[in-house]
Formats: structure tokens, C-alpha cells, sequence
């Protein structure tokens, strides 16, 4: 059996899988927040963790993985979109509109996420659903001593965990100096959380946790302790694996994991987090004119195949990369390893290419490798590898239907009469090339770096005879 090494955030080092139950294997992935679509950053960690799933299932087989990831539907900015929608006349309550709108975005995030080939996870649980064990965690925290009320709030008492900020590897003093604490007069600490807070009468809200006989008020649930109780619920206290993006370490994984240890439970033995996502060299963000969604790309024509190639060429564990080069180059690999992939038959994986993915997840090394295999025109190989890596799920896809036909020698022919062109200034060849290849369904990009050929969805190949 390949051998699986995970890097433990925790203990800062690689270390060698062994699950709690090898028929019973455990991961829990933080979800989104459904407010709005999501960007291109979002499917970092959906994709990753959708490998590893992949990977586990392979492993100890797909009755025996447990994959759960939550969505968070308690939040100001879903309330801020229904409050515009009931000022604009919706009809329905505003807690209706709320849900209305968490359940858009909910579909939107599986249109997307099916769309890039993510399968879903066994379990994808609302925060909304939950909040008897949010609850219930909080009125146990309380009486043992690790949280306390205070003006219709329960607050986490960072103090009482000892252990606090090694997960992040940071203490608590450089916590403080580097992060926007909300210092409220009812905080015995500043960086005391939230467990639950008041909620007004127009907003969300559910019968609070009892201390000492009487209930805390009306009010909701802490980000952080809904992962804690959601996690507990369908995991158990004590799982293999918990994920998400590294921007989530402090403070939410790092508060998950002080209140859950607080109240007994072990929780998670290996805590992963892939790095973030940029777009040419930039740090994505709406100031810069670089900040799109995943819709954005599909409905421009990006295949999900192809974004996917582009997450996984990254180790995940380093920052990636998003560029139109990359996406380009991707598009025409996949063509390529389908046209080879197509009349394979479905087989195991090779030996290499497990050994590479099981070891700290390198997809960028898995690919490497494949690489290696199409060019050696090994199909059973690479055909296994898509598929394990999620990028070919039985047929080749729509879009590439088309990739059996290699146009590399026709790049070739239009890149030598273009040079000629170049040299005599007479482009009537070139325009005659362009036009023929043009008309039987293939795109053409011509640049100082060279000729790109990529075939649409109304691509001929009869078509191209005539350039014989």
C-alpha cells in the first residue's frame, strides 16, 4: 500500500498517515461563507482537499472516508443582501429572504465546484442546522471554567487553555501587537471570543445557552464554535484530518481548536493548510482589477478541466500562481493527454505516481510524471492518473471531444509561413492559412512567442485536408 505523508501544521513536520480507524477515516475541510459567488481563491482549497479525498478513498477505499465541509449561512453580509432585497420591496420576511439567499449561493458554489470537477463531500452541513450543539459546547465550556457571560455574550477565556497559539505558532502578546482585537469592557482578556453574541429582533436569532438557570438571550453563534460543534457532531471527538487555507490558522482554526480541546474533545490529529492564490504575480484583489470568480472564467470559456490543471501544477503547501500563459499551456497539455488518454482502457495508477501524490499531496510532481507518461505514449498510466487527479471522469469532456486531433504540425506550418511572410512582407499565404483553419473550427493566436492553435467545440477536421 503507498505510503501517505501529510505535513502536520501542528508539530511543523511531515509525518506518516495513520488513520484512527483504517475503516473509518475522518476529514472535516472549512467550507465557505454563502454571501456571494466564489472567487478564484475560493477553489484553492476545494480542489486540493478534493484530491485528497480522491487519494483516501483509493487508499481504504470510498465506503470508508468520511469527508465533511460546512457552509457558514449565519453571517452579517448574507443579513446586508436580504436587508436590500426586503428595502427594495421582496416579498417574503426578512429571515426568509436570508435563507432565499443562502440557498443561491449555495447553489451557485455546487454549480461551480461540480463545474471543476470537485466531487461533494458525504456531508455538508449549515451552521443554521446546528445550533443545539453549539449550544450545548458552550453551556459545557462555561461550567467547567473555560468560558464565561458577560452582558448577553459567552466569551472563550484564552487564558484557561495553556496551550493557545501553537498551532499558529504564535504567542500571545504577538497576537495582540499584530491583530485588530475587539477590546469590549465585558472581556476579562482582549483576546477572549466570541461564543455568542446578542442578536436584535430584525436579524437572525436563537434562544441563547443557559448559565446558572437562566438563558443568555436571544442571540447567534461565534463563527468559531460552530466548525468546533459541526465537526463534532458528524465526526466525533476525536478525527483524522482538518483543513483549509492557511489564512484561516489564526484565529479561526486556532480558537476551533482551544475550544474543542477545552471541552474534551481530542479533535483533529493532522491539521493541513494550503497557501494563497495570486494572479500574475499580484495578490488577487478588486483595488488591482485582478479579482474575478470561478463563474467568471467558465462563462469566458475556460474549460473547469483546465483551471484545475492550473491549481494542481502548484505544490499546495506553496503560494500559486494564476496566468494567462498558464492557462494556455494547460489547455493545450489536456488536449494532448486526452487525445492519448481516449482509447485507454480505465486501469490502477502506477506505482511512481502514488508514491509521488502521497507524499505531502505533490499534485505538481503527479503531473511531472505524467507528463513523462504521455510523451512515452503510456495511455493506461496517464489515463488512471487524470482520473485520480479528478481532471477525466469517464468520457473526455465536451469541450475537448476534439482533443484526438493533434495540431501541433499544423502550429508548425503557419509558424514557417509567417517567418517567410515576415521576410518577404507578403502575408497572402498566412491570411490563406489563418482563413482555411479558421473555417474548420480552430482558434488562432499569433504572438512574438509563437503560433497557438486551439480547437473549438465546432472544430472539423475534414476541414483541415485542403492544408495537406
Amino acid at each position: 500500500m503507498t505510503t501517505l505523508k501529510l505535513h502536520n501544521t501542528k508539530t511543523r513536520k511531515r509525518e506518516e498517515f495513520a488513520p484512527i480507524d483504517e475503516k473509518d477515516v475522518r476529514m472535516y475541510v472549512c467550507g465557505p461563507t454563502v454571501y456571494d459567488r466564489a472567487h478564484l481563491g475560493n477553489a484553492r482549497p476545494v480542489l486540493v482537499f478534493d484530491v485528497l479525498y480522491r487519494l483516501l478513498r483509493h487508499l481504504y477505499g470510498k465506503d470508508h472516508v468520511t469527508y465533511v465541509r460546512n457552509f457558514t449561512d449565519v453571517d452579517d453580509r448574507i443579513n446586508e443582501t436580504a436587508q436590500k432585497r426586503k428595502a427594495a420591496g421582496a416579498k417574503g420576511s426578512l429571515e426568509e429572504l436570508i435563507s432565499t439567499r443562502a440557498d443561491e449561493t449555495i447553489e451557485w458554489y455546487h454549480d461551480d465546484m461540480d463545474a471543476l470537477g470537485a466531487l461533494r463531500p458525504d456531508h455538508e452541513p449549515r451552521a443554521t442546522g446546528y445550533i443545539a450543539q453549539m449550544i450545548t459546547m458552550i453551556e459545557d465550556l462555561i461550567a467547567s471554567g473555560h468560558a464565561y457571560a458577560a452582558e448577553g455574550h459567552a466569551l472563550f477565556a484564552v487564558e484557561s487553555f495553556a496551550q493557545y497559539g501553537k498551532l499558529s505558532g504564535r504567542t500571545v502578546d504577538d497576537m495582540l501587537a499584530g491583530a485588530r482585537v475587539e477590546v469590549a469592557p465585558y472581556k476579562r482578556n482582549p483576546m477572549d471570543f466570541v461564543l455568542w453574541k446578542p442578536s436584535p429582533d430584525d436579524l437572525p436569532g436563537w434562544a441563547g445557552p443557559v448559565v446558572d438557570g437562566e438563558s443568555l438571550g436571544r442571540g447567534r453563534p461565534g463563527w468559531h464554535i460552530e466548525c468546533s460543534a459541526m465537526a463534532h457532531d458528524l465526526l466525533g471527538a476525536h478525527f483524522d484530518i482538518h483543513g483549509g487555507g492557511n489564512d484561516l490558522m489564526f484565529p479561526h482554526h486556532e480558537n476551533e481548536l482551544a475550544q474543542s480541546a477545552c471541552a474534551g474533545h481530542e479533535f483533529a490529529n493532522i491539521w493541513l493548510h494550503n497557501e494563497m492564490l495570486q494572479v500574475e504575480g499580484k495578490k488577487m484583489s478588486k483595488s488591482l482589477g485582478n479579482f474575478f470568480t470561478v463563474r467568471d472564467l467558465l462563462e469566458e470559456g475556460v474549460p473547469g478541466e483546465v483551471i484545475r490543471f492550473v491549481m494542481l501544477s502548484t505544490h499546495y503547501r506553496k503560494p500559486m500562481d494564476w496566468t494567462q500563459a498558464k492557462r494556455e499551456e494547460a489547455e493545450r497539455t489536456l488536449r494532448k493527454w486526452y487525445a492519448i488518454a481516449a482509447a485507454a482502457e480505465a486501469e490502477a495508477p502506477d506505482d511512481l505516481f502514488l508514491g509521488l501524490l502521497g507524499d505531502d499531496l505533490n499534485t505538481a510532481g503527479a503531473i511531472a510524471h505524467l507528463h513523462k507518461l504521455a510523451g512515452a505514449g503510456e495511455a493506461g498510466p496517464l489515463r488512471a492518473g487524470l482520473e485520480l487527479l479528478g481532471l477525466l471522469d469517464g468520457l473526455i469532456p465536451a469541450w475537448a471531444a476534439q482533443a484526438a486531433f493533434d495540431l501541433t504540425d499544423y502550429e508548425a506550418f503557419l509558424s514557417d509561413a509567417r517567418v517567410t511572410a515576415m521576410e518577404s512582407k507578403d502575408f497572402t499565404t498566412v491570411d490563406r492559412i489563418k482563413a482555411m483553419l479558421t473555417q474548420a473550427g480552430v482558434q488562432v493566436k499569433m504572438s512574438k512567442d509563437g503560433v497557438v492553435l486551439t480547437a473549438t467545440p465546432e472544430f472539423d477536421a475534414d476541414k483541415l485536408d485542403v492544408l495537406q
